[in-house]
């Protein structure tokens, strides 16, 4: 399996590990730590010398409860960072967004994914991305983030996101996106209980049906904090255990805010997936 990123080609035959990259002041795990342009520089090659095969940059924050923040804003923050990342490193840069006009900068900055929690669900953005040669992650949301954790409610959960990421690739190829540029995350935590996500991590083989890749984020989701009793920043172990029960489920790619420790995880995770399937 492979992912095209602009005029590169991401393989997929081992999972790959995309950083997180907050530049904001009110994410849920490292709001404000990253917020100054120096030192989200200084993460983004940390990030790489780690292991990262793709640093995703956001300057809003998606947690439960939310606000919006401006375009114009969104933009200050993200696009120097994007700009000096992309001038002296050949790491592959994702812009997790929901603006079309952010898409549009960030790309011609040097980012070759969009990463949007909305999956191109906002107005004018589908049409920005099927212009703009990069690969999109479209990931599943119920509600949006200000109250995705009002009583989410499901049928059959990995049934039901299925459905809805068919949908959005339905729409995608439609607008003239080619399927080697979609990728798909189901969103944990997006919408959805601690019962919920659960579930759904033991449900995941299930997405391999969609054909395309498959991304994961649970790093030092609540959902963790739930199971463990743990505060965001002891979720370590608990966030490589997930990540390894992705992979061995089928996920490509695994979104991380601790890179070298999740790289090393997935590295033994791979040698014995693989020697399963020699013997």
């Amino acid at each position: 399996m492979r992912l095209r990123l602009g005029a590169r080609i991401l393989e997929l035959d081992t999972p790959k590990v995309m950083g997180v990259l907050n530049v904001t002041q009110d994410s849920f795990s490292d709001g404000g730590r990253y917020f100054d342009h120096e030192a989200a520089v200084r993460q983004a090659h940390e990030l790489r010398e780690a292991g990262a095969a793709i640093i995703d940059i956001g300057g809003e924050s998606t947690r439960p409860g939310a606000e919006r923040i401006s375009e114009e804003e969104e933009l200050d923050r993200v696009m120097p960072v994007i700009e000096e990342i992309a001038s002296s490193s050949d790491v592959f840069i994702s812009i997790d967004t929901s603006k079309p006009a952010v898409m549009q900068s960030a790309v011609e900055a040097g980012a070759s994914m969009i990463n949007d929690v909305y999956a191109l669900r906002q107005v004018g953005a589908l049409e920005a991305a099927s212009n703009l040669d990069a690969a999109v992650c479209l990931m599943h949301m119920q509600g949006e983030p200000g109250t995705m954790q009002d009583k989410p409610r499901y049928k059959d959960i990995p049934g039901d996101i299925i459905g809805f990421l068919k949908s959005r690739i339905a729409a995608c190829r439609s607008a003239g996106i080619d399927v080697e540029r979609i990728s798909v995350d189901p969103g944990f935590g997006f919408g959805k209980t601690h019962e919920h996500n659960v579930r759904l991590l033991a449900g995941l083989a299930r997405f391999q049906e969609l054909g395309i890749p498959l991304l994961v984020g649970l790093s030092r989701k609540r959902t963790l904090g739930a199971l463990t009793g743990k505060d965001v920043g002891e979720r370590l172990s608990s966030g490589i255990a997930a990540a390894v029960l992705a992979v061995q489920r089928g996920a490509n790619i695994v979104r991380t805010h601790d890179v070298a420790e999740t790289v090393d995880a997935l590295k033994v995770t791979q040698a014995v997936m693989q020697a399963g399937l020699e013997e």
